[in-house]
């Protein structure tokens, strides 16, 4: 029988913590612009997490005014509050 192992980022607080890490590890473009593939694929394929994972922290960030999602869902932009928490 095969036993899953812990989610760490099974908790949306925690994955939106997380990707506002990675986020403020990339150089924004344009009017502070991150692609969202940047954050994207380090926390799916370097953290191992998953695509629901993902969008529940995404959400989670967006809902406490961490991050802002462009209605084209191509990049987000750090907003203040969430570089707050960077710097705690």
């Amino acid at each position: 029988m095969k036993t899953t192992g812990e989610r760490p980022f099974a908790d949306p607080e925690a994955a939106a913590r997380k990707l506002l890490e990675l986020a403020g590890q990339i150089e924004p473009v344009q009017d502070g612009r991150i692609h969202i593939e940047k954050i994207n694929a380090p926390f799916l394929f370097t953290l191992k997490a998953s695509g629901p994972e993902f969008g529940a922290g995404l959400k989670f960030a967006i809902e406490r005014g961490w991050l802002e999602l462009h209605e084209s869902g191509t990049y987000v932009r750090m907003l203040p509050s969430g570089e707050g928490l960077l710097r705690q």
